[in-house]
């Protein structure tokens, strides 16, 4: 962390304690982000976040009396400046769906690498749209196919011909090394333009690519 640099504050929902307890002692270990609060379900979260107003909330999406989609409606609402995370289980794409276009600003497998659940939180603080590294070909569709839209009233950035060759083959779910051959040029020279296609998407990962690409018209379904 940059010195004098505040860190991110997070607030947590899960209605099973022995996760919120190994995601707090995640924290512990690095200095960028801290928890400063937690909940066990929706209504618990509301008035959590209404009071301590965290940069980031992590929540959930199955919890009783009230569940992550429904939090996530009245967050928004309520406090426009929240960034939400779902967290998932591996069978609720349908859920994720519901999560994102309740406002929810990216989502995470709960079983997601830990490196992967600081980037996270640091790229939704950042205001960037975060889709989990483990997203299925299935749900980045469904993800393309919703009201979930982070685009649309964004300038789209302008790409050259090449990244836009570059962005179609991704969607192809082609390796930079095949995208490499294909384009004869060096596998670093298309990290080079994957980086750059990124940059300008605000995207961190192959599936925000693919979801931006699809709902810019760039790749056809």
């Amino acid at each position: 962390m940059k010195p004098g640099q505040l860190p991110i504050r997070i607030v947590l929902a899960d209605d099973h304690e022995i996760f919120r307890d190994g995601f707090n002692s995640l924290l512990k270990k690095q200095n960028e982000i801290v928890m400063i609060g937690e909940a066990s379900d929706g209504e618990q979260l509301i008035e959590i976040t209404e009071k301590l107003k965290p940069d980031v909330v992590l929540t959930d999406i199955r919890m009783p009396n009230m569940d992550g989609i429904e939090a996530t409606k009245i967050l928004t609402k309520k406090i426009p400046s929240v960034n939400v995370i779902a967290l998932s289980m591996f069978n609720d794409d349908n859920l994720v769906i519901d999560m994102m276009e309740a406002g929810a600003k990216g989502y995470l497998l709960k079983n997601a690498h830990k490196t992967e659940m600081l980037e996270a939180i640091k790229s939704v603080h950042n205001h960037e749209i975060y889709y989990c590294k483990q997203t299925s070909d299935k749900l980045v569709q469904m993800i393309a196919r919703s009201r979930f839209n982070p685009y649309k009233d964004s300038v789209t950035p302008s790409f050259t011909n090449k990244e836009i060759e570059v962005i179609k083959l991704i969607c192809r779910q082609f390796s930079n090394k095949e995208i490499a051959t294909q384009l004869f040029l060096s596998v670093r020279t298309i990290e080079g333009y994957r980086e750059k296609i990124q940059e300008k998407m605000k995207v961190k990962n192959t599936a925000g690519i693919v979801v931006y690409a699809i709902q810019n018209n760039i790749y056809p379904m």
